[in-house]
């Protein structure tokens, strides 16, 4: 089953790319690895979950902050490929989640990217993953995805 398909089963649609918010590339390739920088959960252009988590956002919410913020990488790495069928393996997320005080259970929040990725991706997930707190997310975001993948040669 292609990526395409099983995004569709499980009730998702690969949505536009987002922009960068300043002045970098989205994506970077070199010597068969992309660099992906940093996804916010934003939807339609717009910041789809702010707030920190355990304050404004509860676990659940930063849970799917997580999951649309995954699937923006995904859109990215689909935009900068063109489509799935270089992209051999996710190999690293590392995930900050901006975090009230004395929040700690980031792993959760960033199980719904992994999560994502699993069923989404199959043998092509199973990525590293460091997961961190920030008081603080650019535009206010409640989760920041930044991720490497290996890809095959053009």
């Amino acid at each position: 089953m292609s990526i395409e398909s099983r995004l569709k089963a499980l009730g998702f649609s690969l949505p536009p790319a987002p922009q960068p918010l300043g002045r970098y590339a989205a994506v970077a390739e070199a010597h068969g690895l992309l660099f992906i920088s940093g996804q916010l959960p934003l939807r339609d252009g717009k910041m789809a979950f702010s707030g920190r988590v355990g304050e404004e956002l509860s676990v659940t919410q930063g849970r799917q902050a997580a999951e649309l913020a995954a699937l923006n990488v995904l859109a990215q790495i689909h935009r900068h490929l063109g489509g799935f069928d270089r992209l051999e393996k996710i190999l690293r997320v590392e995930g900050a989640v901006a975090s009230a005080d004395g929040f700690f259970n980031q792993p959760a929040v960033l199980d719904g990217a992994s999560e994502l990725f699993a069923e989404v991706l199959a043998d092509k997930a199973g990525h590293a993953r460091s997961a961190s707190s920030e008081r603080q997310l650019p535009a206010n975001a409640a989760v920041a995805l930044v991720v490497t993948a290996s890809v095959r040669p053009h």
